[in-house]
């Protein structure tokens, strides 16, 4: 059974944020690695490390308390990729909200997408 290690990962943040949790650990891979970052930007968590055991990388992500989104969206999927042009990229919740997109440029907010005018894969979206 193949499951999907974005859709993982974010599942992993949401619950940990229902259940309260302080630190939560993931496999490592640079695409997590890359939504992770965004996520500490937007301060949607408050930092992660990433550790090395016996050859295996994890990421460590330590939770907000009282964290400002609760709703984790994968759009883009393994069996089904969703892409977005630059002219179609639209705010979530009015501006409330993020996507995250996998563009040429590397990834990105939907806000820095439309400023660089790039359009690309859209990973999820968190409201």
């Amino acid at each position: 059974m193949y499951t999907d290690p974005i859709a993982d990962l974010l599942t992993r943040i949401r619950n940990g944020i229902h259940a309260d949790h302080d630190l939560i650990t993931v496999p490592h891979s640079k695409m997590k690695e890359n939504i992770v970052k965004i996520l500490k930007n937007t301060n949607i968590i408050k930092d992660f490390e990433i550790t090395v055991d016996e050859d295996k990388k994890t990421i460590n992500i330590m939770l907000e308390e009282n964290a400002p989104f609760s709703t984790f969206t994968r759009i883009s999927k393994p069996g089904q990729r969703i892409y977005i042009k630059r002219t179609d990229i639209r705010p979530i919740k009015s501006g409330l909200g993020i996507a995250i997109i996998s563009t040429s440029k590397g990834v990105m907010t939907d806000m820095e997408a439309r400023k660089q005018n790039l359009g690309g894969e859209i990973i999820c979206e968190i409201s």
